[in-house]
């Protein structure tokens, strides 16, 4: 008997099929910026409309939530969150989503997994006003075992170079504005999987995998609503070291973030993870986002615009002088 690239464990068949089921609903994400489809070497996008356009680039994964997802076989977030790792990045310099490129790695292809977790990020996209114009399914037999999967992304966004935001211009006095995140988001699943090794336990009422799979929230509308009306001097995206490692990162020297955690409404779930897996409070804020997603830096008077177009939204601190960029009172 031959030796065939079935026989060795890639199946180009299972590959065709996953196109197959998402040809369509990744065309519906296209617009007239995007001259080619599926199946190109390369994807083309047009740029149009800019007088001095500037691109922003994210790339990001999933991380081990994705243990979550395949373990309790609940597979149609997990695209959904890719999608929001990467393109809240670029949100916080200004810029607006143009296109997003997925990778799929696994150790045996299953087509109808594979399919769901494109479909969320065609969600994503569709609720952004992106484009899924490429990508990669890469099936790995020996590097990956069956049933695994890794999952990232790739996204492009594009803002006026005369608009980029980058926290140079945040002076003392600023206030900072929390938005809130919609649980873990993507972050610290390591620590979450030890701290709750059983996924079905009931949770408020419902499997504890309902509340640690609830995608990460996307935050492109709220921020560009704020945009449009108001001047912002700095965001932060609250992904992995939560507050500590994520708010200095647009601080500029000599000043300091001072933040009052008291302010922050953190989320039960954290909560309980914090007393069943005895975590001190500094390890949770310095793991998790605490139920912070994002953060806008804004002066007095543009900071209440937000408080005004951001329902949800809530001040948590201020910009004073300081060495230390981020004084977090816990």
């Amino acid at each position: 008997m031959s030796n065939t690239y079935k026989s060795a464990g890639v199946d180009k068949e299972e590959g065709y099929k996953t196109v197959d089921k998402i040809k369509k609903a990744v065309g519906e994400t296209h617009n007239s910026n995007v001259l080619n489809h599926l199946g190109s070497f390369g994807a083309f996008y047009e740029i149009g409309g800019y007088k001095n356009p500037v691109l922003v680039s994210g790339t990001d994964g999933v991380g081990t939530k994705l243990k979550v997802a395949l373990d309790t076989k609940q597979y149609d977030s997990i695209g959904i969150d890719c999608f929001a790792m990467c393109a809240n990045d670029i949100l916080c310099h200004g810029a607006k989503p143009l296109f997003f490129l997925d990778y799929l790695a696994c150790g045996k292809l299953d087509s109808e997994i594979a399919a769901e977790i494109v479909l969320g990020m065609v969600k994503a996209c569709k609720d952004n006003n992106c484009a899924l114009i490429g990508g990669e399914t890469a099936e790995m037999p020996g590097m990956y075992q069956p049933g695994d999967y890794d999952v990232a992304g790739f996204c492009v966004g594009i803002v006026e170079k005369d608009q980029i935001i980058d926290g140079s211009t945040i002076k003392a006095g600023n206030k900072i504005i929390a938005l809130p995140s919609s649980g873990f988001h993507s972050n610290g699943f390591s620590l979450v999987r030890k701290v709750f090794p059983n996924f079905e336990e009931e949770f408020e009422g419902k499997p504890l995998y309902e509340t640690l799979l609830v995608p990460t929230r996307l935050y492109y509308k709220d921020i560009h609503k704020v945009l449009e009306e108001v001047k912002v001097s700095g965001i932060a995206h609250i992904t992995g070291g939560g507050l500590y490692e994520n708010v200095p990162r647009i601080i500029p020297e000599g000043l300091c973030a001072s933040i009052d955690a008291a302010k922050i409404k953190i989320p039960s779930v954290m909560l309980e993870l914090e007393k069943r897996g005895g975590v001190s409070r500094e390890e949770m804020f310095g793991t998790f986002n605490m139920g912070v997603g994002m953060i806008i830096v804004a002066d007095a008077e543009h900071a209440e615009k937000v408080l005004h177009l951001l329902d949800d939204a809530y001040e948590i601190g201020e910009i004073t002088e300081g060495s230390e960029k981020i004084n977090l009172a816990i």
